[in-house]
């Protein structure tokens, strides 16, 4: 049977069981979600996206390739994939490395199971996902030393583009976006496809990512 078009795909990769099919249960529960599979470790992982995941809910700290890792290894395959981190470790070295990895975000593992598809739906929705209190170190750890090649992408944007980034990385939504700027949603995505072209990234969440690493604003609320 054809699965509908606007299910979120989420593949689970955790080597706790009772966690794993705790987050297993749930999904299965919710009438917009897909559980596509549940692995172990990353071998595991990476052996079905065919499905191409949406969101994946991922260990960090798993046996073997750990979790940052394996969300290169993820992303490298299903580049629009929004790889959320569950953590026991919060240290914003390691949220920063996460991030730059291309996650879109971390969730503590002692938040309510039952909370997590709030989050799910925010990733697929293409936000960045974090406690609020840890911004602030987090950004410190990311506005770390400037590439060039990062500073040579973003001045290829036009001023119209350079705003619009500005906006993603305070948190905007596109519709936000839009009536702010005075122009159609459909607009606004038009120039964000734009900015990720010239970025040369695959996601939003990427192109926020590099924003917050040459000096623009941060987003200004999350989990």
């Amino acid at each position: 049977m054809a699965q509908p078009a606007d299910l979120t795909r989420v593949l689970v990769v955790d080597d706790h069981a009772v966690f794993s099919e705790a987050l297993e249960l749930l999904l299965g529960r919710q009438p917009d979600v897909r559980l596509i599979g549940s692995a172990r470790n990353a071998d595991e992982a990476m052996g079905m996206l065919g499905d191409a995941p949406d969101v994946v809910l991922m260990d960090l700290d798993m046996p073997g390739t750990n979790g940052i890792e394996a969300t290169r290894r993820i992303r490298a395959v299903v580049p629009d994939a929004k790889v959320v981190l569950l953590t026991a470790i919060q240290t914003p070295e390691v949220i920063a490395d996460a991030l730059a990895a291309g996650a879109c975000g971390y969730v503590p593992k002692t938040r309510a199971v039952d909370e997590l598809m709030d989050v799910v739906r925010r990733a697929a929705a293409g936000e960045i996902v974090m406690p609020e209190r840890d911004l602030a170190a987090v950004l410190e750890q990311l506005r770390g030393p400037r590439g060039q090649a990062g500073e040579q992408a973003l001045d290829r944007l036009t001023p119209r583009e350079t705003e619009i980034l500005r906006a993603l990385a305070a948190g905007e939504t596109a519709t936000e976006i839009a009536e702010e700027l005075g122009i159609s949603a459909l607009t606004v995505q038009s120039h964000v496809k734009s900015i990720l072209a010239k970025l040369g990234v695959h996601s939003k969440i990427e192109a926020v990512t590099l924003a917050w690493r040459h000096g623009m604003a941060p987003i200004s609320g999350t989990a």
